[in-house]
């Protein structure tokens, strides 16, 4: 069985439109080096591309 980590040694990132951190999910497991954003919501709201 995996041993359980705590949610503070979990890698963390900062959200490129609220500008918080967040914490490393199984969801993205696969695919972390490319997550930029924290939430849909922030997904939805991205600055354009000048």
């Amino acid at each position: 069985m995996a041993r359980m980590r705590k949610k503070s040694d979990l890698p963390q990132k900062i959200c490129e439109t609220c500008g918080r951190p967040f914490s490393w999910r199984k969801k993205w497991a696969k695919d972390w080096e490319n997550v930029r954003y924290c939430s849909d919501r922030c997904r939805a709201e991205r600055k354009p591309k000048a």
